[in-house]
């Protein structure tokens, strides 16, 4: 890494498990916090929102679908969702999501409905 720029291969960092299913993410502490890149499975998701995070999921493999809101969209490779602060989410299905989080992942602004 430098100062100007960062690599990371995705798919060899270690998995984390999270409320969409296990996730490896990069470039939070490059980034200074203000971004992250994450290659997410979908397992068993649950509901949550961001209060501060906006999200970017790009479906890479599989089909399924994207809770908005309560609302489901179809989801399949190459489909992409934003998903603004406040945006009660989860994804459905067997997918692989690419996802970009702005600021980059934060655990403690996850939130889950009572």
């Amino acid at each position: 890494m430098s100062d100007r720029h960062a690599i990371v291969q995705l798919d060899e960092l270690p998995t984390k498990r999270c409320s969409c299913g296990t996730t490896r993410r990069g470039f939070i502490d490059e980034s200074g916090g203000q971004a992250s890149v994450h290659l997410l499975q979908i397992q068993d998701a649950v509901t949550h929102y961001h209060r501060v995070a906006t999200e970017y999921y790009i479906v890479l493999e599989g089909e399924g679908e994207v809770e908005l809101d309560g609302v489901r969209y179809p989801a399949r490779p190459m489909s992409a969702f934003l998903i603004k602060p406040g945006c009660r989410h989860r994804a459905i299905g067997n997918l692989k999501v690419l996802l970009v989080a702005l600021p980059a992942a934060d655990d403690t602004d996850e939130y889950f409905d009572a």
